[in-house]
């Protein structure tokens, strides 16, 4: 394989999208030497930035192959984001309308091309409907901060970053700015005019050419980020030198002066301040966007980093954006553990901006409180912090492990891959309500919905995809034929779940004697007295680190067969019917098909799909199997890829779920489990000897 010269660290960063883009394996330059055999090198553009990869190419006579970034790039500006897209050139670069470029050609020979025009109009109306721009932090739908319109006219004028390199490239200059402001008030007597500043000028990175000419003339300066279609909403008529949301605007229908040459001028689309004179009229703007979205750019799965369709990227970028307005609420997380910081923080990131973390209950609260925001506690430490929390009217998120969580247990200190952050109570609590419990209590999911709910199951049922996926070599039971296969699964017999879920069975047996797992087993044996039962113990409970063990004759006594951890997607196969308090086990249980007896309050409960024994008052609604999928396991958790470190969809975990069950373990997680299990080990001693200590009290 060739090699592609890089020197740019900034470039280095995507060395991999660069040898998938030219097939050629990317190699580092760093000093005055290069190594032979090079066939090309990539820099970024024609930015200044890149003078120095274009003198190499130049000295060494290989191609230079200019890199950049495409037109949807990502939620926020800036590098901490990889790009969504990147366009390569071996002519020029798209923004540098004083040589021809791949673009110009592309947006020639699709003039005259149907297929073409379809696919641009296809790309407009995703576009659209995502109400996705180059950059995305703005909110789809959030306010203008503009007066309702009166009787006249809107006209937007484009500011820029100072120095952009699409400025010279398309032949205009600071003067540009001065001139197009000038004629956008000249040309629109009695319109309002109104002048938006660029992301990055907004985020105080960089500085722009038109703040201070619109305060000198008195116009509206529109420096909070704006979703750029709730823009076009209020203006009739664009003006810009090269901005490429010139081009969003010719899509949401506005006509569109430019003062410079981008590469969407001189094509007849637009009323152009300057020609160049290898453009000719009759290109239609679906022409354009399937050349330059289609054809120019080259797309990246979000956490792969594999190709993907024009499409493909849309989703995945509406789904990022989405993420990130839905966090709008800054978050300060108290006494969160460190090893579970850096999901949480990639997590809860977003709009509100980055997590914070305090260990004291009282300046948590007054941190989240000065910022207008939540206080976010782990589990039953969420009920510790929010009488403080309440009492200076702040809210309280309750944080627990997802349904679809690892490949190990969060005992080894293996990383979760999912989360739930609940601002309502909290899943396991049927004595409150959650805010899956209001999910499913108001339906309403729609049709796409339910059908990405249903391929989810279907996947969990052919890839075997659990909560904990979990290896074993523990063989399966062989229940005798004629008999009902029930399976009864432990649980940590003080579980939250079991507390909160399951009163009547935990307070029925002592912690010592097993606690709920032995009243549920002698109440499944006394309902199913011919029944083969499988009791399955915990594992935190076998591995002496929790509380719930039932004396093995005891367990001999109630169930049939004990397993020990044999494949749990398998094992649901072999049974008949799944009997449980509170475990998640019940949940997988439904999503593969077997009936469920619920003795407690789990949040599954309740809908019709099951068996209920206790009663659930507050969850009166029938739902369907998809429905509690989709609450379940798309709408209410939020995963983070193990990988790229991104927030990801529920399907990309289970993808990699998957991969990591066929794959060996890391020494770093060999090492994270060791240590779990010696944890694990010292406070299951602690707890034995805290329980020794109460009876001796009583």
């Amino acid at each position: 394989m060739g090699k592609i010269l890089i020197l740019s660290s900034g470039l280095w960063r995507l060395s991999g999208e660069i040898a998938r883009l030219t097939g050629l394996d990317p190699v580092r330059v760093v000093g005055p030497l290069s190594p032979p055999g090079a066939e090309a090198v990539a820099g970024w553009g024609h930015k200044p930035t890149a003078d120095a990869a274009r003198r190499l190419a130049a000295r060494r006579k290989l191609a230079y192959l200019a890199i950049e970034d495409g037109f949807l790039r990502s939620v926020r500006a800036g590098p901490a984001e990889p790009p969504s897209s990147l366009v390569l050139d071996r002519t020029g670069i798209y923004y540098d309308a004083r040589t021809p470029s791949d673009l110009e050609g592309l947006i020639a020979a699709a003039a005259a091309s149907a297929p073409a025009a379809s696919a641009g109009r296809a790309i407009i109306e995703a576009l659209k409907a995502h109400r996705l721009s180059k950059y995305n932090a703005a909110a789809p739908d959030g306010a203008t901060g503009l007066p309702p319109a009166g009787r006249a006219r809107r006209v937007l004028v484009v500011d820029q970053t100072y120095g952009d390199a699409s400025i010279e490239g398309g032949l205009a200059g600071p003067g540009s700015f001065t001139a197009m402001l000038e004629a956008a008030i000249g040309e629109n007597p009695g319109a309002e005019i109104l002048v938006r500043l660029h992301p990055e000028v907004i985020s105080g990175v960089k500085r722009g050419y038109l703040a201070e000419l619109a305060r000198r003339e008195n116009l509206a300066v529109m420096a909070q980020p704006i979703n750029p279609w709730r823009l076009f909403e209020e203006v009739a008529h664009v003006y810009t030198v090269s901005s490429q949301l010139g081009l969003e605007a010719l899509m949401a229908g506005c006509r569109v002066t430019c003062f410079g040459c981008p590469f969407y001028a001189g094509w007849g689309l637009t009323d152009d301040r300057q020609e160049v004179a290898r453009r000719r009229a009759g290109v239609t703007l679906d022409g354009l966007i399937a050349a330059a979205y289609r054809d120019y750019s080259h797309y990246f799965d979000a956490w792969t980093r594999e190709p993907v369709d024009v499409f493909t990227a849309c989703e995945q970028l509406a789904f990022l954006a989405g993420h990130f307005h839905r966090r709008w609420q800054p978050v300060v997380g108290w006494r969160v553990s460190r090893w579970k910081r850096d999901a949480i923080s990639r997590m809860l990131d977003g709009a509100g901006g980055p997590v914070s973390y305090e260990r004291d209950p009282a300046r948590a609260v007054a941190m989240a409180r000065a910022q207008g925001g939540a206080v976010a506690a782990w589990g039953r430490r969420a009920d510790v912090i929010r009488p403080v929390a309440g009492a200076e009217d702040v809210p309280v998120i309750t944080m627990e492990d997802g349904f679809l969580r690892s490949v190990g247990l969060g005992a080894g200190f293996t990383p979760a891959l999912s989360y739930v952050f609940d601002q309502t109570g909290i899943y396991y609590d049927p004595a409150h309500p959650s805010d899956i419990e209001t999910l499913l209590n108001a339906g309403g999911f729609d049709a796409a919905l339910l059908e990405r709910a249903g391929r989810l199951i279907a996947y969990i049922r052919s890839s075997g995809v659990t909560k904990y996926n979990l290896a074993s070599r523990v063989p399966l039971p062989e229940p005798p034929a004629g008999r009902e296969v029930v399976l009864v699964p432990g649980q940590v017999a003080d579980d939250e779940s079991i507390r909160r879920g399951a009163a009547d069975l935990f307070a029925a047996c002592p912690l010592a004697s097993g606690g709920a797992n032995l009243e549920l087993l002698r109440r499944v044996r006394a309902s199913r007295p011919e029944a083969f039962i499988i009791y399955r113990p915990h594992p935190d409970v076998e591995a002496g680190f929790r509380h719930g063990r039932i004396a093995s004759q005891e367990q001999r006594r109630l169930a049939d067969h004990i397993d020990t951890g044999s494949p749990l997607n398998r094992l649901l196969e072999r049974i008949d019917r799944v009997e449980t308090a509170t475990s998640l086990l019940g949940f997988e249980a439904l999503l593969r098909g077997r009936p469920v007896t619920v003795h407690a309050g789990p949040f599954y409960a309740g809908w019709g799909l099951t068996e209920d024994l206790a009663p659930l008052p507050r969850r009166g609604r029938r739902c369907s199997l998809e429905e509690l999928t989709a609450a379940a396991l798309i709408c209410y958790p939020v995963y983070v890829d193990p990988v790229s470190r991104r927030v990801c969809t529920v399907e990309q975990v289970a993808n990699r779920l998957l991969e990591a069950q066929n794959s060996p373990l890391l020494a770093s997680e060999r090492l994270r489990r060791l240590l779990g299990a010696v944890l694990g080990r010292a406070r299951g001693v602690a707890q034995k000897a805290q329980l020794r200590i109460n009876r001796l009290k009583l």
